[in-house]
């Protein structure tokens, strides 16, 4: 998967599990994480190896996409919307960083390998 495939699939699939928790759930909870937990594990191991630095970027934007734009709750005006979704990543920071630990590890991981790869030929 390229770069722009990787921002792709982190906004939809991100977006489909909070829309589906919202549905379910009628917020963002457990399903919403375990989701992301999900999609930064595919895009971590499905990136392209140029790529790789796209996979642990892609994924927290596509995060705090979804808290924007599905977060339950009504704000008013700009200000309002900055509150709630600094208030929403801090209420979630631990998916937030769990996903974006495990996409960081298994992308430096497959660095490594391949380095090793090839400085072995």
């Amino acid at each position: 998967m390229t770069a722009v495939g990787t921002g792709v699939v982190a906004a939809a699939g991100t977006l489909a599990f909070a829309g589906l928790d919202r549905l379910v759930f009628g917020g963002l909870g457990v399903l919403f994480g375990l989701g992301y937990l999900v999609v930064c594990f595919q895009l971590a191991v499905r990136v392209r190896y140029p790529d790789l630095p796209a996979a642990p970027i892609c994924g927290p934007i596509a995060f705090a996409a979804a808290l924007v734009l599905l977060q339950p709750g009504t704000t008013s005006g700009i200000t309002g919307q900055v509150v709630a979704l600094a208030g929403g990543l801090a209420l979630r920071a631990g998916w937030l960083f769990a996903g974006t630990g495990l996409a960081t590890a298994i992308v430096t991981a497959r660095y490594v390998a391949q380095r090793r790869r090839h400085r072995s030929r």
